[in-house]
Protein backbone atom coordinates (compact mmCIF):
# COMPACT_ATOMS: atom_id res chain seq x y z
CA UNK A 1 0.00 0.00 0.00
CA UNK A 2 1.20 3.24 -0.91
CA UNK A 3 2.48 5.81 1.70
CA UNK A 4 -0.14 9.47 1.80
CA UNK A 5 1.34 12.68 2.88
CA UNK A 6 -0.78 15.48 4.31
CA UNK A 7 -0.11 19.11 3.10
CA UNK A 8 -0.19 20.16 6.55
CA UNK A 9 3.14 18.17 6.92
CA UNK A 10 5.05 20.13 4.24
CA UNK A 11 3.14 23.31 4.09
CA UNK A 12 5.28 25.98 5.66
CA UNK A 13 3.43 28.81 7.47
CA UNK A 14 6.57 31.20 7.83
CA UNK A 15 5.95 31.99 3.81
CA UNK A 16 2.10 32.99 4.31
CA UNK A 17 3.07 36.69 4.36
CA UNK A 18 0.98 39.26 3.40
CA UNK A 19 4.38 40.16 0.89
CA UNK A 20 4.16 36.69 -0.65
CA UNK A 21 0.45 36.40 -0.66
CA UNK A 22 1.21 39.87 -3.23
CA UNK A 23 3.73 38.38 -5.03
CA UNK A 24 1.22 34.86 -5.35
CA UNK A 25 -1.72 37.62 -6.84
CA UNK A 26 1.01 39.69 -9.03
CA UNK A 27 2.16 36.22 -10.57
CA UNK A 28 -1.51 35.32 -10.88
CA UNK A 29 -2.28 38.46 -13.20
CA UNK A 30 0.72 38.07 -15.34
CA UNK A 31 0.19 34.29 -15.92
CA UNK A 32 -3.65 35.30 -16.71
CA UNK A 33 -2.75 38.46 -19.17
CA UNK A 34 -0.49 36.05 -20.70
CA UNK A 35 -3.21 33.27 -21.30
CA UNK A 36 -5.45 36.16 -22.34
CA UNK A 37 -3.63 37.45 -24.81
CA UNK A 38 -2.89 33.88 -26.17
CA UNK A 39 -6.64 33.46 -26.35
CA UNK A 40 -7.03 36.51 -28.15
CA UNK A 41 -4.43 35.45 -30.85
CA UNK A 42 -6.84 32.26 -31.17
CA UNK A 43 -9.57 33.73 -31.89
CA UNK A 44 -8.39 36.99 -33.93
CA UNK A 45 -5.77 34.81 -35.86
CA UNK A 46 -1.43 34.67 -35.04
CA UNK A 47 -1.14 36.27 -38.20
CA UNK A 48 -2.64 39.41 -36.72
CA UNK A 49 -1.52 39.04 -33.41
CA UNK A 50 1.94 37.95 -33.67
CA UNK A 51 4.41 39.71 -35.67
CA UNK A 52 5.91 36.45 -36.91
CA UNK A 53 6.47 36.43 -40.94
CA UNK A 54 6.21 33.65 -43.73
CA UNK A 55 10.28 34.28 -43.97
CA UNK A 56 10.66 34.58 -39.93
CA UNK A 57 8.35 32.30 -38.91
CA UNK A 58 9.67 32.28 -35.16
CA UNK A 59 10.24 34.75 -32.55
CA UNK A 60 10.50 35.20 -29.15
CA UNK A 61 8.21 33.00 -28.00
CA UNK A 62 9.87 29.99 -29.02
CA UNK A 63 13.05 31.79 -28.40
CA UNK A 64 11.31 31.19 -24.53
CA UNK A 65 10.23 28.12 -24.99
CA UNK A 66 13.92 27.17 -25.37
CA UNK A 67 15.15 29.44 -22.53
CA UNK A 68 12.47 27.70 -20.39
CA UNK A 69 12.67 24.17 -21.53
CA UNK A 70 16.49 24.14 -20.82
CA UNK A 71 16.57 25.45 -17.73
CA UNK A 72 13.98 22.76 -16.48
CA UNK A 73 16.40 19.92 -18.48
CA UNK A 74 19.51 21.75 -15.88
CA UNK A 75 17.22 21.62 -12.81
CA UNK A 76 16.25 17.98 -14.27
CA UNK A 77 20.04 17.15 -14.30
CA UNK A 78 21.54 18.44 -11.27
CA UNK A 79 18.85 16.85 -9.43
CA UNK A 80 19.12 13.44 -10.29
CA UNK A 81 22.98 13.14 -9.97
CA UNK A 82 22.75 14.63 -6.55
CA UNK A 83 20.23 12.30 -5.65
CA UNK A 84 22.05 8.84 -7.35
CA UNK A 85 25.00 10.48 -5.60
CA UNK A 86 23.84 11.45 -2.49
CA UNK A 87 25.61 12.89 0.45
CA UNK A 88 27.18 15.42 -1.70
CA UNK A 89 26.88 19.37 -1.48
CA UNK A 90 23.75 19.39 -4.15
CA UNK A 91 22.06 17.32 -1.89
CA UNK A 92 20.07 19.35 0.22
CA UNK A 93 18.82 21.09 -3.18
CA UNK A 94 17.56 18.22 -4.51
CA UNK A 95 13.46 17.98 -3.48
CA UNK A 96 13.74 21.78 -4.74
CA UNK A 97 15.45 21.33 -8.43
CA UNK A 98 12.86 18.34 -8.94
CA UNK A 99 9.72 20.78 -8.53
CA UNK A 100 11.91 23.00 -10.26
CA UNK A 101 11.90 21.77 -12.84
CA UNK A 102 8.29 20.87 -13.58
CA UNK A 103 7.85 24.55 -12.80
CA UNK A 104 9.49 25.61 -15.13
CA UNK A 105 8.76 23.11 -17.87
CA UNK A 106 4.98 23.86 -17.28
CA UNK A 107 5.34 27.83 -18.24
CA UNK A 108 7.80 26.26 -21.42
CA UNK A 109 4.66 24.54 -22.75
CA UNK A 110 2.03 27.12 -21.64
CA UNK A 111 4.22 29.27 -23.72
CA UNK A 112 4.44 27.09 -26.96
CA UNK A 113 0.76 26.02 -26.86
CA UNK A 114 -0.53 29.43 -27.06
CA UNK A 115 1.85 29.71 -29.95
CA UNK A 116 0.69 26.99 -32.31
CA UNK A 117 -2.21 28.33 -34.17
CA UNK A 118 -3.92 24.94 -33.54
CA UNK A 119 -2.44 23.45 -29.91
CA UNK A 120 -5.52 20.89 -30.16
CA UNK A 121 -3.89 19.26 -33.69
CA UNK A 122 -0.85 18.75 -31.73
CA UNK A 123 -2.08 16.87 -28.67
CA UNK A 124 -4.14 14.85 -31.31
CA UNK A 125 -1.76 13.58 -34.09
CA UNK A 126 1.09 13.70 -31.52
CA UNK A 127 -0.38 10.40 -30.52
CA UNK A 128 -2.24 9.27 -33.62
CA UNK A 129 -0.15 10.05 -36.64
CA UNK A 130 3.74 10.07 -35.06
CA UNK A 131 6.11 11.27 -37.74
CA UNK A 132 9.05 9.47 -36.08
CA UNK A 133 11.11 11.09 -38.25
CA UNK A 134 10.73 14.74 -37.05
CA UNK A 135 12.59 16.23 -33.91
CA UNK A 136 9.94 18.23 -32.82
CA UNK A 137 7.93 15.37 -32.80
CA UNK A 138 10.58 13.63 -30.22
CA UNK A 139 11.12 16.74 -28.51
CA UNK A 140 7.44 17.17 -27.58
CA UNK A 141 6.73 13.33 -26.74
CA UNK A 142 10.14 13.72 -24.82
CA UNK A 143 9.81 16.44 -22.33
CA UNK A 144 5.88 15.45 -21.64
CA UNK A 145 7.45 11.86 -20.95
CA UNK A 146 10.07 13.65 -18.40
CA UNK A 147 7.12 15.66 -16.93
CA UNK A 148 5.35 12.22 -16.34
CA UNK A 149 8.18 11.07 -14.53
CA UNK A 150 8.96 14.00 -12.71
CA UNK A 151 5.88 14.36 -11.58
CA UNK A 152 5.61 10.36 -9.89
CA UNK A 153 9.30 11.20 -8.64
CA UNK A 154 7.77 14.14 -7.10
CA UNK A 155 4.69 12.28 -5.76
CA UNK A 156 7.29 9.33 -4.28
CA UNK A 157 9.63 12.21 -2.37
CA UNK A 158 6.39 13.19 -0.61
CA UNK A 159 5.56 10.27 0.37
CA UNK A 160 9.06 9.49 1.44
CA UNK A 161 9.57 6.43 -1.24
CA UNK A 162 13.17 7.34 -1.84
CA UNK A 163 14.25 4.24 -3.33
CA UNK A 164 11.26 4.38 -6.49
CA UNK A 165 11.71 8.26 -6.72
CA UNK A 166 16.01 8.08 -7.55
CA UNK A 167 14.62 5.53 -10.02
CA UNK A 168 11.93 7.66 -11.67
CA UNK A 169 14.39 10.86 -11.43
CA UNK A 170 16.92 8.97 -13.40
CA UNK A 171 14.08 8.26 -16.19
CA UNK A 172 13.06 11.43 -16.30
CA UNK A 173 16.61 12.52 -16.70
CA UNK A 174 17.08 10.54 -19.57
CA UNK A 175 13.73 11.68 -21.12
CA UNK A 176 14.85 15.50 -20.17
CA UNK A 177 18.56 14.62 -21.73
CA UNK A 178 17.16 13.34 -24.83
CA UNK A 179 14.82 16.18 -24.96
CA UNK A 180 17.02 18.38 -24.93
CA UNK A 181 19.29 17.15 -27.53
CA UNK A 182 16.42 17.13 -29.75
CA UNK A 183 15.63 20.63 -29.22
CA UNK A 184 18.91 21.59 -30.52
CA UNK A 185 18.47 18.96 -33.29
CA UNK A 186 15.33 21.21 -34.67
CA UNK A 187 17.66 24.13 -34.97
CA UNK A 188 20.95 22.35 -36.11
CA UNK A 189 19.53 19.96 -38.70
CA UNK A 190 17.95 22.80 -41.12
CA UNK A 191 21.05 23.27 -43.46
CA UNK A 192 18.89 26.33 -44.91
CA UNK A 193 19.81 28.28 -42.07
CA UNK A 194 23.71 27.99 -42.10
CA UNK A 195 24.00 30.06 -38.52
CA UNK A 196 22.44 27.41 -36.67
CA UNK A 197 23.28 24.31 -38.79
CA UNK A 198 25.93 21.89 -38.01
CA UNK A 199 26.39 19.75 -34.88
CA UNK A 200 27.20 22.62 -31.84
CA UNK A 201 23.78 23.28 -30.98
CA UNK A 202 22.68 20.32 -29.42
CA UNK A 203 26.07 19.96 -27.10
CA UNK A 204 25.62 23.71 -26.77
CA UNK A 205 21.96 23.45 -25.54
CA UNK A 206 23.30 20.97 -22.98
CA UNK A 207 26.16 23.03 -21.52
CA UNK A 208 23.22 25.77 -21.12
CA UNK A 209 21.35 23.59 -19.51
CA UNK A 210 23.30 23.24 -16.69
CA UNK A 211 24.29 26.44 -16.64
CA UNK A 212 21.03 27.73 -16.39
CA UNK A 213 19.69 25.07 -13.60
CA UNK A 214 22.41 25.63 -11.35
CA UNK A 215 21.94 29.12 -11.71
CA UNK A 216 17.99 28.80 -10.92
CA UNK A 217 18.16 26.82 -7.93
CA UNK A 218 20.85 29.02 -6.71
CA UNK A 219 18.43 32.33 -7.27
CA UNK A 220 15.69 30.50 -6.28
CA UNK A 221 16.78 28.54 -2.69
CA UNK A 222 18.08 32.59 -1.78
CA UNK A 223 14.86 33.77 -2.30
CA UNK A 224 13.12 30.59 -0.14
CA UNK A 225 15.19 31.64 3.21
CA UNK A 226 14.79 35.31 2.21
CA UNK A 227 10.99 34.94 2.21
CA UNK A 228 11.43 32.60 5.16
CA UNK A 229 13.77 35.26 6.84
CA UNK A 230 16.11 32.91 7.87
CA UNK A 231 19.46 31.87 7.97
CA UNK A 232 20.30 29.43 5.62
CA UNK A 233 22.01 25.83 6.95
CA UNK A 234 25.35 25.47 6.56
CA UNK A 235 24.63 22.21 4.15
CA UNK A 236 22.72 24.68 2.39
CA UNK A 237 25.55 27.36 1.69
CA UNK A 238 28.21 24.55 0.78
CA UNK A 239 25.21 23.34 -1.86
CA UNK A 240 24.56 26.46 -3.25
CA UNK A 241 28.86 26.97 -3.36
CA UNK A 242 28.94 23.76 -5.34
CA UNK A 243 26.00 24.76 -7.62
CA UNK A 244 27.95 28.01 -7.86
CA UNK A 245 31.35 26.01 -9.02
CA UNK A 246 29.11 24.05 -11.73
CA UNK A 247 27.63 27.51 -12.89
CA UNK A 248 31.07 28.96 -13.35
CA UNK A 249 32.50 25.39 -15.13
CA UNK A 250 30.06 25.87 -17.73
CA UNK A 251 29.92 29.48 -18.19
CA UNK A 252 33.79 28.97 -19.34
CA UNK A 253 32.72 26.36 -22.12
CA UNK A 254 29.68 29.01 -23.27
CA UNK A 255 32.04 31.56 -23.45
CA UNK A 256 34.84 28.83 -25.69
CA UNK A 257 31.44 27.84 -27.46
CA UNK A 258 30.42 31.24 -28.59
CA UNK A 259 34.02 32.25 -29.95
CA UNK A 260 34.22 29.33 -32.16
CA UNK A 261 30.66 29.96 -33.12
CA UNK A 262 31.95 33.49 -34.35
CA UNK A 263 35.13 32.01 -35.67
CA UNK A 264 33.53 28.87 -37.66
CA UNK A 265 31.40 31.50 -39.07
CA UNK A 266 34.12 34.10 -40.70
CA UNK A 267 37.03 31.73 -41.56
CA UNK A 268 35.01 28.78 -43.79
CA UNK A 269 31.09 29.91 -43.37
CA UNK A 270 28.49 30.46 -46.07
CA UNK A 271 28.01 34.09 -46.60
CA UNK A 272 24.55 33.85 -45.40
CA UNK A 273 26.20 32.43 -41.75
CA UNK A 274 28.86 35.34 -41.74
CA UNK A 275 26.07 37.93 -42.05
CA UNK A 276 23.94 36.19 -39.64
CA UNK A 277 27.19 36.49 -37.00
CA UNK A 278 27.91 40.05 -37.91
CA UNK A 279 24.24 41.28 -37.08
CA UNK A 280 25.09 40.10 -33.31
CA UNK A 281 28.05 42.01 -33.80
CA UNK A 282 27.27 44.85 -35.49
CA UNK A 283 24.03 44.78 -37.02
CA UNK A 284 20.91 45.05 -35.17
CA UNK A 285 21.03 42.61 -32.40
CA UNK A 286 24.61 44.09 -31.65
CA UNK A 287 22.95 45.41 -28.38
CA UNK A 288 21.74 42.18 -27.03
CA UNK A 289 24.96 40.58 -27.77
CA UNK A 290 27.45 42.78 -26.41
CA UNK A 291 25.35 44.11 -23.12
CA UNK A 292 23.16 41.25 -22.19
CA UNK A 293 24.83 38.22 -23.71
CA UNK A 294 28.62 39.22 -23.14
CA UNK A 295 29.15 41.31 -20.29
CA UNK A 296 25.61 40.88 -18.34
CA UNK A 297 25.26 37.22 -18.89
CA UNK A 298 29.08 36.07 -19.20
CA UNK A 299 31.78 38.41 -18.59
CA UNK A 300 30.58 39.70 -14.93
CA UNK A 301 29.27 37.10 -13.61
CA UNK A 302 32.80 35.33 -13.77
CA UNK A 303 34.26 38.58 -12.45
CA UNK A 304 32.15 38.39 -9.68
CA UNK A 305 32.09 34.88 -8.99
CA UNK A 306 35.79 34.73 -9.10
CA UNK A 307 36.86 38.19 -6.72
CA UNK A 308 34.11 36.91 -4.36
CA UNK A 309 35.18 33.53 -4.21
CA UNK A 310 31.90 32.27 -3.86
CA UNK A 311 31.56 32.82 -0.51
CA UNK A 312 29.34 35.85 -0.56
CA UNK A 313 25.60 34.25 -1.18
CA UNK A 314 24.53 38.05 -2.34
CA UNK A 315 26.77 37.83 -5.00
CA UNK A 316 26.61 34.41 -5.87
CA UNK A 317 23.07 35.45 -6.33
CA UNK A 318 23.76 38.33 -8.59
CA UNK A 319 25.78 36.82 -10.75
CA UNK A 320 23.37 33.72 -10.70
CA UNK A 321 20.22 36.38 -12.22
CA UNK A 322 23.03 37.81 -14.72
CA UNK A 323 23.53 34.13 -16.17
CA UNK A 324 19.75 33.68 -16.17
CA UNK A 325 19.00 37.58 -17.90
CA UNK A 326 22.09 36.72 -20.42
CA UNK A 327 20.68 33.13 -21.40
CA UNK A 328 17.44 34.67 -22.06
CA UNK A 329 18.92 36.74 -24.19
CA UNK A 330 20.96 33.97 -25.87
CA UNK A 331 18.09 31.92 -26.90
CA UNK A 332 16.19 35.24 -28.59
CA UNK A 333 18.92 36.27 -30.34
CA UNK A 334 20.03 32.78 -31.65
CA UNK A 335 16.23 32.10 -32.69
CA UNK A 336 16.56 35.72 -34.38
CA UNK A 337 19.63 35.65 -36.35
CA UNK A 338 19.43 32.31 -37.81
CA UNK A 339 16.43 33.81 -39.59
CA UNK A 340 17.18 37.45 -39.62
CA UNK A 341 18.94 36.84 -43.04
CA UNK A 342 16.94 35.80 -46.17
CA UNK A 343 17.17 32.38 -47.72
CA UNK A 344 17.57 34.17 -50.84
CA UNK A 345 20.24 35.95 -49.94
CA UNK A 346 21.82 38.62 -52.89
CA UNK A 347 18.55 38.59 -55.23
CA UNK A 348 17.52 41.83 -56.46
CA UNK A 349 15.36 44.23 -53.73
CA UNK A 350 16.52 41.36 -50.79
CA UNK A 351 16.97 43.73 -47.71
CA UNK A 352 20.26 42.59 -45.74
CA UNK A 353 18.21 41.90 -42.51
CA UNK A 354 14.86 41.12 -42.09
CA UNK A 355 12.78 42.92 -39.52
CA UNK A 356 11.43 41.71 -36.36
CA UNK A 357 9.84 43.15 -33.57
CA UNK A 358 7.29 41.32 -31.11
CA UNK A 359 3.87 42.08 -30.63
CA UNK A 360 2.32 43.22 -28.08
CA UNK A 361 0.46 40.37 -27.74
CA UNK A 362 4.03 38.01 -28.16
CA UNK A 363 5.11 40.22 -25.37
CA UNK A 364 2.04 39.60 -23.07
CA UNK A 365 2.63 35.86 -23.52
CA UNK A 366 6.31 36.03 -23.01
CA UNK A 367 5.96 37.65 -20.02
CA UNK A 368 2.94 35.10 -18.59
CA UNK A 369 5.46 32.27 -18.79
CA UNK A 370 7.49 34.41 -16.33
CA UNK A 371 4.05 34.40 -14.20
CA UNK A 372 3.64 30.78 -14.40
CA UNK A 373 6.89 30.22 -13.43
CA UNK A 374 6.50 32.75 -10.43
CA UNK A 375 3.79 31.51 -9.33
CA UNK A 376 4.53 27.88 -8.92
CA UNK A 377 7.57 28.83 -6.94
CA UNK A 378 5.80 30.47 -4.54
CA UNK A 379 3.13 28.29 -4.15
CA UNK A 380 5.25 25.06 -3.85
CA UNK A 381 7.55 27.24 -1.24
CA UNK A 382 4.06 27.92 0.64
CA UNK A 383 2.49 24.19 0.21
CA UNK A 384 5.74 22.16 0.52
CA UNK A 385 8.34 23.72 1.61
CA UNK A 386 9.14 21.63 4.49
CA UNK A 387 9.57 19.51 1.70
CA UNK A 388 12.19 20.78 0.38
CA UNK A 389 14.60 21.04 3.58
CA UNK A 390 14.64 17.50 3.83
CA UNK A 391 16.11 15.17 1.42
CA UNK A 392 15.78 11.66 2.50
CA UNK A 393 18.54 8.78 2.21
CA UNK A 394 18.78 8.72 -1.73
Amino acid sequence: MLNTFSLAEVAEEKVATPTVTKAIILCAVLAAVGVGAGLYAQVVGHEHAFNNTREMPWGILIANYAYFAIISTGLCLLAVLSHIFGHNRLTPLANRMVYLSIVVIFGGFTIIGLELENPHRMLLYNVLSPNLTSNIWWMGTLYSMAVGFMFVEFYLILTKKYSLAVTLGVLGALAELAANTNLGAVFATLSSRPFWYGSQLPIYFLASAVMTGSAAIILFSNWAYKMRGEEMSQSTREGLQGAGKVMFSTLVLLVVATAWKFIAAFAGGTEEARLAALSLIQGPLSMNFWVFETVVGMLAPIVIMTLSRMKSQQALSAAALMVLVGAYFQRYDIVVAGQIVPIYNGWDELPTYLSYVPSVSEFLIALGGFGIVGLGFLLGERFFGKAFRHTGHH
